[in-house]
């Protein structure tokens, strides 16, 4: 891809399309302009980067800018504007930061797609293949964009990057040596405007799989399972429900690889992570892992010691016998049914946050006999009301504070109060973690509040 004297501009002026603007500078393109929607007032480090070059347009998504354009990077997250779509009818190219990166990048990818569990499921990638003594990275929407990592790509470097939707829907060539697909359900449809326009975003690294390519399915979904047919590359499955021909499998609660013999990798009790969708996680990890070329040693000791990460199914602490639990990254209804399956004690749920355009009916009958109320807030708040009333005893709050104290006496010994929303948290947050931090904080300062409260009756 020639660079050197194009008009480009990038949009959106995040992580990503500052990565973008580095690697677009020391690849001395003509001129480059970035187009963000906030006013410059509201981004971070723009005199640094106009002091380098870079154009400033922003307040607003000119057409005019678009269209005069060589070219269009847009950064994840950044919807499929109007603006943008004219500019592309008209001829204009549009790609994602990873389609600039692919065509540059050295090394070996392997990419991880799917609606939940993306992040754990890269992370315990990347740390077994650490582990392996192999030069791993980590990438994408859980690390540094996977452009900062073009410069210092190597031929013996394995690039561990987690894929979402946004990043592939303007991807043209954009493709991994290894694809993990771990599953599928509506998600982001206030961007993507139907499921199936998700589906085939999400299908894009399947479809561009090559012979000697080796992509990883799970059998147990259907639709992911349904792309079999249509396989250009080696199919390998994981499964808890069947065997499969290669991959990874459930048996008597151990979970076996069969590659070229069949071998016992790990026992569940083993596992840290709660929940099945976990061991799902855990074995589209090990199958992708071993076809990357780690030891089997590396992968149990790895699964072993992996108590996963901030945000997801997280244990703040126990408050006279209530259990808190932050899995802030439950941002969809099928998130929500996975982490209240992963409990058998009685749960009061948090809910709320800003609809990404999903139905939260399905709620009606995954939680029931297993959430005793359910606590909303956020913009969503009155859609899942209308969802979910008669079912569960429903209560709004308005700040954290008094939805964890709402939340504590609602609870009795040996409950858990969930935080899994269902939702995204952009109506009050910049992202899920601020979300899932302030959650902590209410529940550490609640904890306190009564401590004090106990000292001084004593």
């Amino acid at each position: 891809m020639e660079l050197r004297g194009k008009n480009v501009v990038v949009v959106g002026f995040a992580q990503t399309g500052q990565a973008v603007c580095d690697f677009l500078l020391a690849k001395e393109v003509g001129r480059l302009t970035v187009s963000d929607k906030k006013p410059e007032s509201q981004l971070d480090r723009v005199e640094e980067y106009r002091k380098k070059g870079v154009v400033f347009d922003c307040g607003r998504h000119r057409p005019e800018l678009f269209l005069a354009a060589d070219l269009i990077v847009v950064s994840p997250g950044v919807p499929p504007l109007p603006e943008i779509l004219e500019a592309r009818d008209q001829g204009v190219r549009v790609i994602s930061e990873i389609e600039l990166a692919y065509h540059f990048l050295r090394g070996r990818l392997i990419g991880i797609t799917g609606s939940n569990g993306k992040s754990t499921t890269t992370t315990l990638i990347y740390r077994i293949l650490k582990n392996s003594g192999l030069k791993a990275h980590l990438t994408g929407n859980i690390g540094r964009p996977l452009i900062s990592f073009v410069a210092g790509s190597r031929p013996d470097h394995v690039i561990v990057t987690e894929i979402s939707s946004f990043q592939l829907e303007f991807t043209e060539t954009f493709r991994t040596d290894i694809a993990v697909f771990l599953n599928i359900s509506p998600n982001h449809l206030d961007w993507h405007k139907t499921y199936e326009n998700y589906i085939r975003a999400k299908k894009k690294l399947f479809d561009r799989q090559r012979p000697g390519d080796l992509t990883v399915l799970n059998r147990d979904d259907p639709v992911l399972w349904g792309w079999r047919g249509d396989k250009k590359s080696e199919l390998y499955a994981f499964s808890r429900k069947h065997t499969v021909p290669r991959g990874c499998c459930l048996k008597d609660s151990t979970i076996w690889l069969k590659l070229e013999e069949e071998l016992p990798v790990i026992k569940t009790s083993d596992i840290k992570l709660r929940g099945v969708h976990n061991q799902e996680n855990v074995m589209a990890a090990v199958v992708a892992t071993r076809l990357a070329g780690a030891s089997l040693p590396a992968i149990r000791q790895t699964v072993r010691e992996f108590r996963g990460l901030e945000h997801r199914l997280e244990e703040v602490r126990t408050i006279n016998r209530v259990l808190f639990v932050n899995d802030s990254k439950a941002t969809t209804v099928a998130a929500t049914i996975k982490a209240v399956q992963s409990y058998s004690r009685p749960i009061v749920l948090i809910l709320g946050g800003r609809d990404k355009g999903g139905d939260f009916s399905p709620l009606r009958r995954a939680l029931k006999n297993r959430v005793k109320k359910i606590l909303l807030i956020g913009e969503a708040r009155e859609k899942i009301k209308k969802a979910l009333a008669g079912v569960f005893p429903l209560e709004e709050a308005s700040t954290f504070r008094e939805l964890v104290a709402k939340a504590y006496q609602a609870a009795r010994p040996g409950d858990l109060v969930l935080l899994a929303p269902a939702c995204t948290s952009w109506d009050m947050f910049r992202n899920f973690e601020e979300r899932g931090r302030l959650f902590k904080k209410e529940v550490n300062y609640l904890a306190r509040k009564l401590a004090a409260r106990k000292r001084k009756k004593s």
